[in-house]
């Protein structure tokens, strides 16, 4: 089974004062980049939180983000009156000094400034947030590890599609072959014709052919091609977190790929070796997203 790399997932879980809110995204990437945004009260848990991501998402470039919400009554709510006071007096010598006109409204005026409203609601974190973060963080987890499954299965029949269209390209391959050799020896026998007065030895002419019609021979990178193919079906019905293998198996594919347009010779092979290029282009494209 294939997970896609690339995902989104909520999570919520709160207790008797606090909602926490968790949203997860992933896309792809080699190893685990994490990073977060929380509060800052709850900075201390980002190396608990990265470490229950790691042990659930293995590896992808991930964005943790952390809301807030208090359930239980606001703290006390305090207005500085010095400062106000202060602030009120800068205002009127400003307005005596420029020739403007006193404030009609001052409560919306000096509560703009700093310092002069305060809440008696400084944030701290007990064991039981703790706990609820970390339910939030793994319920997000859940529901990201939901979805890269979805997109997983997407990948998977992609993959099945391409595989099995460079499988249907390699069973055309044959019916040139036949043709192919035929032709390489008809224009090396047609070359030496057009050489004058020269003389060779027919049966050291049949060895050399022979010795170089066997070095283009594709029956081998035919095979190996196949257990290629195979060898990715499998890999991709195996556990999760395979990506890298199946990368490792494209790479394979493709030099087999192209050898056997090097050793081709044949116009139509050829144009059989282009297609098969494209198909594994594309499956090498999208194995980056695969877990």
């Amino acid at each position: 089974m294939l997970l896609s790399m690339t995902g989104f997932g909520k999570g919520t879980a709160e207790n008797n004062t606090k909602k926490f809110t968790v949203e997860i995204k992933s896309l792809n990437s080699k190893q685990l980049d994490f990073s977060s945004r929380m509060p800052s009260a709850f900075r201390e848990m980002e190396v608990e939180c990265r470490n229950l991501v790691a042990a659930n998402i293995e590896r992808g470039k991930v964005d943790l983000s952390v809301t807030v919400e208090s359930l239980g009554a606001v703290g006390d709510i305090n207005f500085n009156i010095e400062k106000a006071a202060a602030y009120k007096q800068q205002v009127e010598r400003m307005a005596e000094a420029l020739g403007l006109p006193a404030p009609a409204d001052w409560y919306s005026v000096l509560l703009r400034f700093p310092d002069v409203l305060h809440a008696d609601n400084v944030e701290s974190i007990d064991d039981d947030d703790r706990a609820t973060l970390l339910k939030a963080v793994q319920n997000a987890c859940d529901a990201l590890r939901e979805f890269r499954a979805t997109e997983g299965r997407k990948l998977s029949e992609f993959f099945s599609t391409r595989i099995g269209r460079i499988a249907d390209l390699l069973a055309e391959v044959p019916r040139y072959e036949t043709e192919r050799i035929t032709k390489i020896r008809t224009r090396i026998e047609d070359a030496l014709s057009q050489l004058p007065q020269v003389e060779y030895d027919r049966g050291r002419y049949e060895q050399e052919m022979i010795f170089y019609i066997e070095k283009l021979d594709i029956n081998e990178e035919k095979q190996r091609l196949t257990q290629h193919l195979n060898y990715f079906t499998e890999t991709m019905d195996a556990k999760p977190g395979q990506g890298k293998k199946l990368g490792f198996i494209s790479q394979e594919m493709g030099r087999e790929i192209n050898t056997l347009g090097s050793k081709s010779n044949h116009a139509e092979m050829q144009i059989i070796v282009v297609k098969m290029k494209d198909e594994l282009e594309q499956i090498k494209e999208q194995v980056l997203n695969v877990l």
